[in-house]
């Protein structure tokens, strides 16, 4: 590893907006004397902003991601996981997909008062909402300000059906709101684990919770009749990807219902980002990685061809795809995840339906 890793980040430098021209391009004196002499020209904390977004269900238009609408109430994410795809969404708030995903988090204290007037509106059918379709909702900051837990709150009022994706252990905090949920069928959790190895969970997710805690939130869950899938998202061709029948056979022991994986993909900023942490965190191992992601997609870091670009192409991503089907017919034969039950919240916003 290069002695200039910046610890406890993902990214190791900030790219350029890739929507600021060069009529945007902000010059600094003193930044550009810092680097001339080799000094630490910024801090590396982390700066909450509070934006006032006026909607907050986003309808998912991307027919291969599982999911019809999600929310976030946060955007940027200080896990700091390297391969991001969310970090080129940071762009379109005037921010770099590289550090400033990381230290500069968006929040939105209004989220679960859009949210009830989006699930109480005329037209609303009540399709499932993902939260962290894009960045973690359970991520550092919703510790302080719990606005993940007031939206769940929100859906349990109303009997929701919710989605979670999450890789922080954070969600126990929650559990009594789950499990009332999970009484009327209407929560589903997706937790995302990488690897069993916490030295690689600390290259590739610097700020998330421990392998060993994520493995908790799957067995506690499961205990208490939560239905959760576990998320290997991303493998990565000889990082992660000699893990597959490994993780299955833990996570099922833990009473994980399913498993799913995308294989991992370099878009937009992210190649670029990806690369520099490469040649400064594995240096010996980062040139055939690199090779072997392009292999996945066509000679190239990024596919964006749809119903292709999650599992990739090629002899590696179609062994990839075997080991997991033999993990799954191995260790999670005969278990699946249930179809979310919309019927609660269509009687209850609509009384007269229990005529029928």
């Amino acid at each position: 590893m290069s002695d200039n890793v910046l610890k406890g980040r993902g990214a190791q430098k900030n790219v350029h907006n890739r929507f600021f021209n060069d009529q945007h391009e902000t010059l600094d004196e003193y930044l550009n004397f810092c680097e001339a002499e080799g000094e630490e020209a910024e801090n590396n904390k982390t700066k909450y902003l509070e934006v006032f977004p006026k909607t907050f269900v986003n309808k998912v238009e991307s027919p291969d991601v599982g999911m019809a609408f999600s929310a976030n109430p946060y955007q940027g994410c200080e896990h700091g996981c390297v391969y991001c795809y969310a970090r080129n969404s940071h762009e379109y708030w005037g921010y770099g997909a590289g550090l400033d995903f990381e230290r500069n988090i968006l929040y939105k204290k209004n989220a679960p008062k859009l949210l009830e007037q989006k699930i109480t509106s005329k037209n609303w059918e009540g399709s499932t909402i993902v939260f962290s379709g894009n960045t973690d909702c359970y991520q550092p900051l919703e510790r302080k300000l719990e606005i993940t837990r007031k939206c769940l709150e929100v859906m349990l009022k109303w009997k929701h059906p919710t989605g979670i994706i999450t890789k922080n252990s954070l969600i126990l905090r929650d559990l009594d709101i789950l499990k009332e949920m999970a009484k009327l069928n209407t929560i589903s959790v997706n937790i995302s684990i990488t690897s069993l190895s916490e030295d690689t969970r600390r290259l590739l997710e610097p700020r998330t919770a421990s392998i060993k805690q994520r493995l908790k939130v799957v067995k506690v869950l499961s205990e208490n009749d939560i239905p959760v899938r576990v998320m290997m998202a991303p493998i990565i061709p000889s990082l992660n990807s000699h893990e597959i029948l490994p993780l299955v056979k833990k996570v099922s022991e833990l009473g994980a219902r399913d498993m799913n994986y995308t294989m991992v993909r370099l878009n937009g900023q992210v190649a670029e980002i990806f690369k520099d942490w490469a040649y400064k965190t594995i240096p010996d191992r980062a040139e055939r990685i690199l090779n072997q992601i392009a292999e996945c997609h066509g000679g190239n870091l990024n596919d964006s061809n749809w119903g292709r670009r999650m599992k990739g192409d090629g002899t590696i991503a179609q062994q990839v795809k075997d080991t997991l089907a033999i993990a799954k017919k191995r260790y999670l034969a005969d278990r699946n995840m249930p179809v979310l039950d919309a019927s609660h919240y269509l009687q209850l916003k609509n009384p007269q339906l229990r005529m029928f």
